[in-house]
């Protein structure tokens, strides 16, 4: 399930059906299986229409609509770009196998639908390259006009139509999907930043006949391919074995930021999570913590390193230090014995001082665009991609890279690009968050390409089901609330049900 190009992606095909699969076998098993991973993501049963093309991938989006109804309770309705005469001979039995009478002829009537109302975009496949022709045009144009204008939830088969699913290039009439649903492996454009605003949230269809193993130079962040964190905790496990972790944050000005890190750690698994401000605010940042947290004040943040913890997280809030103060930080980071997550003013502060000399193996570095443009001045014109991969090889440090499609990375490793997320996390705090769930990742003995590929995927998940169950739109959802679906995250990562 590694991230392949179009020309690999027939290889693979091509060695399953030399290998005894059917063409139909296949597509039966991808359609099943997107019909159960669409279930999954929108949880509510509504109102499901295919959108459908001529071939396969029209197929697909028929087999996952009969799992959607006859499964989940789905209603289901289908818009054909082109008469049966013209589609592929497997895409016309599974229409017959669907059972449906006639395919609806104008646009749904949105405003009568049972809601959810989900577009299911099958109208071209991996093949097709170059701007979209009519018909299919029109029908992208229609499934875009719904998405904008009534409320519906756009999902892509394998790719949203119209985008080139080796560079990620964006054509003018372009399906913007919410969630693309990608079949047994990652499409490479798909990952790119480039591609984002049309891809949306990734989802991986497994198909185990048609795994093409890992890649070495792009992947996907996701349950299907990584493994850790999965493991139950033994019976007879206690906060000591959970990991302690250390956060130097907030200030006069940013106290949130300290206790949404403080929050991360503690939803994130930490045993023992200890928070040391200023003693100026001290009082103010108790009574916004949670009761679990400890709170301790320093006058030089060097005192930290007479403590004991398994993790730090440094930078969160931060503001207003001198230069005195600045030094001593960057000291404490360079001579913690723990993994340290290095965030916010900690990275401003590097990049002033120029010590980006001292990252470490032991430190996962976690800037914004803005962050890294000061990090590595040289590498920010560079498309997110190439400027993510030159500075790993620079620097021991793990990097994740902020984003619309979050990037993790490190020296010798792959570029793993996060599926989950929604615009919804456009909010101040969100950063702050996965910095302490990444820390309290650290402190139980992950790797810092572990504990960053798993903490950006669970703080996007979590932000997915808030929207999703919780009563929240993309205007209102706030890192706040976000954060009290970590735990269905976190499971949802264990059983791979996302």
């Amino acid at each position: 399930m590694g991230c392949v190009t179009v020309a690999g992606s027939k290889e693979i095909e091509k060695r399953a059906l030399a290998n005894g699969a059917t063409e139909e076998q296949l597509l039966n098993a991808a359609g099943e299986a997107l019909g159960i991973a669409i279930s999954r993501h929108f949880s509510h049963p509504g109102t499901v229409v295919g959108y459908l093309g001529k071939g396969h991938n029209a197929g697909d989006a028929l087999v996952a609509l009969r799992i959607l109804r006859d499964r989940f309770g789905w209603k289901i309705a289908a818009r054909r770009a082109y008469p049966l005469d013209d589609c592929a001979p497997l895409t016309v039995k599974k229409w017959d196998e669907l059972g449906l009478l006639n395919p609806l002829d104008r646009a749904p009537d949105w405003r009568s639908l049972p809601r959810p109302l989900l577009l299911l975009d099958g109208l071209i496949g991996t093949g097709a390259s170059g701007p979209m022709r009519e018909p299919v045009a029109a029908f992208a144009a229609e499934v875009n006009d719904l998405h904008q204008h009534a409320g519906a939830k756009v999902a892509a088969v394998d790719l949203p139509s119209g985008i080139d699913a080796d560079s990620g290039e964006i054509s003018p009439d372009t399906v913007t999907a919410d969630i693309t649903f990608t079949i047994a492996n990652a499409k490479r454009g798909l990952l790119t930043a480039s591609a984002a605003p049309a891809v949306g949230a990734l989802a991986l269809v497994p198909v185990a006949a048609l795994d093409s193993g890992k890649s070495p130079e792009m992947e996907l962040i996701s349950p299907q391919i990584r493994h850790h964190g999965k493991a139950p905790r033994p019976f007879d496990f206690h906060k000591g074995l959970a990991g302690r972790v250390a956060i130097i944050a907030g200030s006069h000005e940013f106290t949130g930021a300290a206790v949404l890190a403080t929050c991360g750690a503690l939803l994130g698994g930490g045993g023992l999570v200890t928070l040391y401000v200023p003693k100026s605010i001290a009082a103010i940042i108790a009574g916004k913590c949670s009761a679990e947290a400890i709170i301790r004040t320093y006058t030089d943040p060097r005192e930290i390193l007479d403590s004991r913890f398994d993790a730090l997280v440094a930078g969160c809030g931060l503001g207003g230090l001198d230069d005195d103060q600045a030094a001593a930080l960057l000291e404490t980071i360079a001579k913690s014995p723990a993994p340290v997550v290095i965030d916010a003013e900690a990275l401003n502060l590097i990049s002033k001082a120029g010590r980006q000399d001292m990252l470490a193996e032991r430190h996962v570095v976690t800037p914004h665009p803005g962050e890294f443009a000061r990090l590595a001045p040289d590498l920010k014109d560079l498309p997110r991609e190439e400027g993510a991969r030159k500075f790993a090889d620079r620097h021991r440090s793990t990097l994740l890279l902020k984003g619309c499609r979050t990037i993790v990375t490190r020296a010798g490793e792959a570029l793993w690009c996060n599926s989950t997320g929604t615009p919804a996390m456009a909010t101040g705090g969100n950063g702050d968050l996965l910095s302490g769930v990444i820390g309290a990742r650290l402190a139980i003995g992950d790797s810092g390409m572990e504990a960053a590929t798993l903490g950006a995927w669970v703080c996007g998940r979590a932000a997915e089901i808030a929207l999703a169950t919780g009563g929240f739109s993309e205007e209102s959802l706030l890192p706040t609330d976000a954060m009290k679906f970590l735990g269905a995250a976190f499971s949802d990562w264990r059983n791979s049900t996302r």
